[in-house]
């Protein structure tokens, strides 16, 4: 793998590099900027109409209008970066046991579609049958700065390197400098990790509201945040110190979690808010309605009719 050397500002400008260096601020201001206008996040691809993080699934995203590729990544035993939600197999590949535990030719000889027919016969295309696990080096080499991307990190207890190697893939397939991504994660650490790498990637702070198991109110799965009733200005900052917004759940058990409230404080303090993953139309103009600056969902199209 390449690693990209990061020089500090005043050095690379001695060494005659203020041009690049300027056109990589002005890719990434705009990267910011255009962040400011709703986003459409196609979650794990169309995952409604194609299996999710397969060849289909991202090209019917893009067909469908949605802003940016959702990937979740794990790795393989032999440290590749593996584009997949689950840290098992089971739920949507003929094999089973855990990612970490399979080799990259281990995981390629498995079929990720199939499954898909079955769960979803509306949907279903002979096609998908034996659609392969996608690497990340495979992605970006289909799609380079063409598209961006929205990537997940997961635990980073369970990937101690992962951040660094997706951070070292970002930077040498130049995705930083062209504004082509933004990194997500559950876990403080993993973004605060990110954040230390590369302190050009936008950031944002996933969370999950859930009763407490005491039944007393709501908690935050990670603790990152105090329950939504709870939270205050100085709780939005803290994320604000190293994320550019914050990725809350809507409902739980078909009550919401949040409210219009929550994302005017979240804006009030700097914030993005783009909650997850919204496929009812009603639901989405809810949430269109209190002004959210872009949502996760399998049904790009639904969206996009409604923004449009």
């Amino acid at each position: 793998m390449t690693i990209a050397i990061r020089l500090p500002l005043a050095t690379a400008l001695a060494l005659g590099l203020a041009a690049p260096l300027a056109a990589q601020a002005d890719a990434l201001q705009q990267q910011l900027d255009d962040l400011q206008d709703f986003q459409i996040i196609a979650h794990r691809g169309a995952s409604g109409h194609a299996p999710e993080h397969t060849w289909p699934a991202y090209q019917q995203a893009r067909e469908m209008g949605a802003d940016y590729l959702e990937l979740d990544l794990h790795m393989s035993a032999d440290g590749e970066l593996m584009v997949i939600h689950d840290d098992t197999l089971d739920r949507t590949i003929d094999g089973s046991g855990k990612v970490k535990d399979h080799s990259l030719a281990e995981l390629k000889a498995l079929d990720a579609g199939s499954w898909f027919n079955q769960a979803h016969p509306e949907h279903a295309d002979d096609a998908y049958a034996g659609a392969e696990l996608l690497t990340l080096d495979e992605v970006i080499d289909r799609y380079g700065s063409d598209v961006r991307y929205y990537i997940e990190t997961k635990s980073p207890e369970r990937y101690p390197e992962l951040q660094r190697a997706l951070v070292e893939t970002l930077e040498a397939e130049g995705l930083v400098a062209s504004g082509s991504v933004v990194i997500q994660s559950f876990s403080q650490d993993s973004l605060e990790q990110v954040h230390a790498l590369n302190a050009d990637i936008p950031l944002v702070q996933l969370v999950w509201y859930s009763p407490a198991e005491d039944g007393d109110g709501l908690t935050e799965w990670t603790g990152v945040t105090p329950p939504p009733a709870e939270i205050g200005d100085a709780d939005f900052q803290a994320i604000a110190d190293y994320a550019v917004g914050i990725g809350p759940n809507v409902v739980y058990d078909g009550e919401d979690v949040i409210d219009a409230g929550f994302v005017e404080q979240a804006h009030d303090n700097g914030l993005l808010v783009h909650p997850y993953t919204i496929n009812d139309p009603e639901q989405m103009q809810r949430l269109l309605d209190w002004g959210v600056d872009g949502m996760f969902t399998n049904f790009p199209d639904r969206l996009s009719g409604l923004v449009e």
